[in-house]
This record gives structure tokens, C-alpha cells and sequence, in this order.
């Protein structure tokens, strides 16, 4: 598509400058180009194919910032490419860094709009997850989850959701290994976007199929699409209460797709790609956490391949939301769920909470600008 565009603009032209900087002096965007792509580019600037492979090391393996650090590529090139084109549009508003060390990244896009992706760390392990976005802002309404309140903006471009990883690796000059979709948004409410930005991350940034999460609230159509792709994420899902009137009570969602027809989906995925899914469930204080809770929960993950992850709930500063005022389980309550679904045979992790002194852990990410 990109080949034919340029060739087609040449030929009415025969002007690179009147193609590339166009009337609004815009310049082509590298970031979110592949392979072929850039060999198209390359191409039309009237370079052999080999260049391409140049430009996309520099892009997406040497994290470069600048045409200037491409220093094996010919000087005239890379004066052509700093006038017609820019590696990225995407700014960083704002950085905040965590206690924990985990990093949370406002990013601003070419329109102006704000998404927030996420670097996080563990001192035992070698992984470094990004936590990014796929939506600016999110329409599922989850009563327990900050990004929700603020509705849905627009769905993010395959580039967008690339360049969080993308603006990570350059700002800490560190490799990404682990990508999880968990950020703002429902992935599956934008699934052909999604699904590209997952190509771009496995083709350009080699990051496994296997390291890469997405997470859904339970678009139960879209479970059985992503069954059938030739490259299948890991799923995790927001399952967050074990029936269809609790989960109806904290997650719209229920009411559109029962919690039976998730079921039946998630055992069809895991029987079509023979991947385990996650349960993803949030422990509210003495409404999610109960007893009777786990045993429900245990009776229904019972003949399903899956791991669960607890969350204890994170508590949203209600002064600035519109979110019930929920309450953070106590941790002996989280040991007796935890050990309850244990007897079941399943795994079952507590996930660790990080960021939340910066408003980045699990439920919080909402967009803010902050004033001042």
C-alpha cells in the first residue's frame, strides 16, 4: 500500500519534495513502517533495498532518536531522510518514576491526545514488561478501574500502540522482553489495530508471541477470531467475580456477554491453540473476597485451562472519580482465597503491586494531565 502510494505520487509529481512535505509540510513517520514497507521507501528515493535493512536496525534494534546516530548509512541519505521524514510523532508529556522503579509514561500523540504505557521491574527476574494501551480512554465502564470514567476518546493506530514500547527502549536504552496489553482500553473493541501492533511487535522488535499478553474484559466474538490467527497472544481475562450477577454489579460487560458464553469461548481457545488463559481477578474488600467467592470461582475454573492471578483491589482517589468507594482486601482474606483455589490444583499468584505510589498500578491508569 505504502509502495503504491509513493510511486503513484512520484509519477504525477516527479517531485520527492512535493510528495513528502506535502501541503501541510507534513514529513513520513519511520516509526510503524516494516520491512517491506521501508524497502518501498527506499525505493522511491532511489536507493537499492539493502538501506532498508539499515534504517529498520537502526529503528527498532538500536533505538535511535536522531538521523544523526545512523552512522553507517551515507551522509546523503540521511540528509534526505532528516528533510523529508521523522522517526516519530509521539512526545512524552510527562515521566514519573516509582519507589519500585517502575516507570509510567503520559505520551502525547500528533492529535493531542494522551495514552500512558508502562515499564515494570522486578529484582529477581531478567523480564522487563511494558504495560501499554490500546485504547485513549475506554468505553467497558468497569466500576472498579480509573481509565473507564473517562469514556472512550478513539481507538490508537498500530504505530501508536508500538511507540509505547518504542519511546521506553529509547528513553532507558533497555530491551523490552515481556509485552502486556493491559493498559487503557478493551484491545478487542479495537481488534484490527491491536492485532497489527502485534505483528510490529513480534516482526520489528522480536519480541515472542509467547511474551505477549492480551488482556480482555470477555468480547467473546473476538476470543474465538484471535483462536484462529496465525499469530495467537497469550489471553488473559478480567473475569473479577465468579457470577453472572456479582460480575454484572462491578462489569457492564456482563450483561452483553454472561459469564457461561465466556466460558464456552475460553475452552474453545484453549483447546483450538493449547495455551492456558489467565483469570484475572480483582479482590474488593468484602465483596469479591469472600469464601463462598473462592469456592464459585473454583467450581468454575474447575474443567478450564488456566492459571488465576489474584489483584488486591487499588484503591482510586474518589475525590477525582466518579468509582465506588471500594476497599483494598485485608491480606489474610487474600491467604484464604488464595489457598481455597490452591485445593483446586490450579496456579494461582498474588500479583505484586507495582507503581502505585504514581497512580500505575493495576485499575489506575486514567490519562491525567497534571496541572501546574
Amino acid at each position: 500500500m505504502l509502495k503504491f502510494f509513493i510511486m503513484e505520487a512520484l509519477s504525477e509529481n516527479n517531485d520527492m519534495s512535493a510528495f513528502l512535505g506535502g501541503k501541510n509540510n507534513d514529513k513520513i513517520r519511520l516509526s510503524g513502517l516494516d520491512k517491506n514497507e521501508l524497502e518501498s521507501l527506499m525505493e522511491a528515493f532511489g536507493e537499492k533495498k539493502f538501506r532498508a535493512g539499515q534504517v529498520f536496525s537502526w529503528l527498532y534494534v538500536k533505538n535511535a532518536s536522531s538521523f544523526d546516530e545512523m552512522s553507517d548509512i551515507k551522509k546523503e541519505l540521511r540528509q534526505k531522510l532528516t528533510e523529508c521524514a521523522v522517526i516519530t510523532d509521539v512526545k512524552i508529556k510527562t515521566k514519573q518514576i516509582s519507589t519500585d522503579g517502575t516507570l509510567k509514561y503520559l505520551l502525547e500523540y500528533k492529535d493531542g491526545n494522551t495514552a500512558e504505557c508502562v515499564l515494570m521491574r522486578f529484582d529477581n527476574r531478567a523480564n522487563l514488561t511494558a504495560c501499554v494501551s490500546s485504547q485513549i480512554g475506554c468505553a467497558m465502564g468497569c466500576k472498579f478501574c480509573a481509565t473507564g470514567q473517562r469514556g472512550i476518546i478513539r481507538n490508537l493506530e498500530p504505530y501508536e500502540i508500538l511507540e509505547q514500547i518504542l519511546t521506553i527502549q529509547r528513553d532507558t536504552g533497555l530491551k523490552v522482553t515481556n509485552v502486556v496489553f493491559m493498559g487503557q482500553g478493551e484491545p478487542f473493541n479495537n481488534y484490527k489495530n491491536v492485532m497489527r501492533a502485534i505483528e510490529l511487535i513480534n516482526n520489528c522488535l522480536t519480541v515472542g508471541i509467547r511474551r505477549i499478553t492480551v488482556s480482555t474484559c470477555g468480547i467473546v466474538p473476538k476470543i474465538y477470531d484471535v483462536s484462529n490467527e496465525a499469530l495467537v497472544p497469550t489471553l488473559a481475562i478480567s473475569l473479577h467475580a465468579p457470577n453472572s450477577e456479582l460480575r454484572a454489579q462491578i462489569m457492564p460487560v456482563e450483561k452483553r456477554y454472561k459469564i457461561d458464553e465466556l466460558k464456552k469461548a475460553l475452552q474453545f481457545y484453549t483447546e483450538k491453540t493449547g495455551k492456558r488463559v489467565t483469570l484475572e481477578y480483582v479482590l474488593i474488600g468484602k465483596l469479591t473476597d469472600t469464601k463462598e467467592c473462592a469456592a464459585e470461582l473454583a467450581h468454575f475454573m474447575k474443567d478450564l485451562k488456566c492459571n488465576v492471578n489474584l489483584i488486591p483491589y487499588n484503591p482510586v482517589d474518589i475525590k477525582e472519580s466518579d468509582l465506588p468507594d471500594f476497599k483494598k482486601p485485608d491480606k489474610k482474606d487474600v491467604m484464604k482465597f488464595k489457598y481455597i483455589l490452591e485445593a483446586s490444583g490450579k496456579k494461582v499468584t498474588v500479583r505484586l503491586e507495582r507503581g502505585a505510589d504514581i497512580d500505575a498500578a493495576c485499575g489506575q491508569l486514567k490519562g491525567k494531565v497534571e496541572k501546574g
